[in-house]
């Protein structure tokens, strides 16, 4: 995760969130679905690396996507590493070198959307211009996505309790031992995956993993990704009763998801108009932390389901 070029976030791991958050408010906003607008745009991610096979056939699109989501309020953009591996890529022929120069060129393409972003805050004078595109010259945080382990078979295992029992609580041990020792300077956030409100996918309980995430000085947020939005609130108030940190939400929309297809089955999930009423209750449910003086909550959205772009923020804000 890294700071805009203007020096409006320290790099303080025990600080840089707190800090970011308070200059957004309270509310900052993470981009919504990488994968699911680039296939709007006609990219084929049917593919084991899924949106990273962008970064390989067409970056420029992974590039329009994160100026999308700026020009529609996100605070925050995630890298199209989910799925990239160095595994991943040496499957498709890559050299290691070649492979860690992928994983890089992620990095890369979201700060040129960034400063491609910025340079279009300079040429206006407004906030808005006459597309209505958020034009503020704010601090933006570009986040590197690192999948969970059983991302890389690119078969959904990270959604299922295939791997052994008890091997995904160590494996969270094992992500704060290794930023602790090996003094990342980066700062980290960790996100969990539920079905049910209560456990993670493994089986282990939320509590527990947060638990983790809490006691780890190098990780700045702790929170819930890919998870059913009836079950948010709940997951929410778990962690708030074993972490101070800003809370995370970055639900989808409720559906189904077939792993051998790659694709999401419809009718399963809720609504754009239910999803913004979640919304409110997730940010409500993340806003009375007792530890922390002002309100720390970290949001995703997609760039067309809120009633339009530009009505996000002034909807929570």
């Amino acid at each position: 995760m890294g700071p805009n070029g203007n020096g409006g976030v320290e790099n303080s791991p025990s600080t840089v969130m707190t800090d970011f958050l308070r200059q957004c408010g309270g509310v900052a906003l993470i981009d919504g679905g990488l994968a699911t607008e680039l296939e709007r745009r006609g990219a084929d991610l049917n593919d084991p690396l899924w949106s990273a096979k962008c970064l390989l056939t067409s970056p420029h699109l992974v590039r329009a996507v994160h100026l999308d989501y700026l020009e529609a309020g996100a605070d925050i953009i995630m890298t199209a590493s989910y799925q990239a591996t160095i595994q991943g890529f040496e499957a498709k022929g890559f050299t290691r070198e070649e492979s860690e120069a992928l994983l890089k060129k992620s990095v890369e393409i979201a700060h040129e959307a960034r400063d491609i972003y910025y340079k279009k805050c300079r040429d206006h004078r407004s906030d808005f211009n006459r597309d209505d595109k958020i034009l503020n010259d704010r601090t933006i945080l570009v986040a590197a996505s690192v999948g969970s382990y059983g991302a890389y078979l690119a078969d959904g295992s990270e959604y299922r309790t295939s791997i052994e029992d008890g091997f995904k609580f160590l494996q969270k041990q094992a992500y704060a031992d290794i930023l602790e020792e090996e003094d990342i300077k980066v700062p980290a956030w960790f996100s969990f995956n539920s079905k049910d409100g209560i456990h993670v996918v493994s089986g282990d309980y939320l509590l527990e993993c947060a638990s983790i995430a809490e006691s780890c000085s190098r990780v700045i947020a702790v929170g819930i990704n890919c998870s059913p939005p009836r079950f948010i609130h709940s997951l929410i108030l778990s962690i708030k009763k074993v972490s101070s940190k800003p809370i995370l939400v970055y639900p989808n929309s409720g559906e189904s998801y077939d792993a051998d297809r790659k694709e999401w089955v419809e009718n399963t999930g809720v609504s754009d108009k239910d999803f913004v009423s979640y919304v409110h209750h997730f940010w409500e449910a993340a806003a009375e932390q007792p530890h922390i003086p002002s309100k720390q909550y970290v949001g995703h959205f997609q760039v067309d389901a809120l009633l339009g772009p530009a009505d996000l923020p002034q909807q929570l804000l």
